[in-house]
């Protein structure tokens, strides 16, 4: 069944198929390579760029009030709908539930409700109290204002969301 002239066929294909996958491969890669020059060591520019409009993003973009004028005119009303994102864990009843409830959490000690198992970056910070300022700061990416805390909410991107929502906060005793 397999003689001599039927083995050295199939190598025969074998090899071939192989030598020219890799001619395929040289010219493909010499057709389209663009960096260093493998003689002179040189960079070979490209033939063409695409405008992305990434010099357009480096201006400046002109930025809306600041926290504390929102915060001077905030609506309690909208405030209290934007809780509704909060109440699956924090509650304002005095009870803790997923998270710490948050009556009178303005100007109130960090780490402050007894009986609550804080994570140890909040714990760290519990000299300090939670301002408008902190709770703005933290409201808008918690994980980026404190690094290590147990809170998985990504945060409020809007400022007057935040600064609506604290004052709210601020009504709750």
């Amino acid at each position: 069944m397999f003689d001599t002239m039927t083995i050295t066929k199939a190598t025969g294909a074998v090899c071939g198929s192989l030598l020219v996958y890799l001619l395929a491969a040289w010219a493909g890669e010499s057709l389209y390579h663009v960096g260093h020059d493998s003689h002179g060591g040189e960079e070979i520019a490209q033939a063409y760029t695409i405008d992305t409009g990434a010099d357009e993003a480096s201006e400046v973009v002109e930025e809306g009030p600041d926290f504390a004028t929102l915060y001077a005119a905030a609506d309690v009303a909208a405030g209290e709908k934007v809780f509704a994102k909060c109440k699956s864990c924090h509650k304002l009843d005095g009870a803790d539930g997923v998270g710490p409830h948050l009556n009178g959490i303005v100007d109130k000690q960090k780490a402050a409700s007894a009986g609550y198992a804080y994570s140890d970056a909040l714990v760290a910070m519990a000299a300090d109290t939670w301002t408008p300022e902190n709770l703005d700061g933290f409201l808008e990416n918690p994980k980026g204002y404190m690094p290590g805390t147990k809170m998985s909410f990504a945060g409020l991107p809007k400022v007057e969301e935040r600064a609506n929502l604290i004052a709210y906060l601020a009504t709750v005793q």
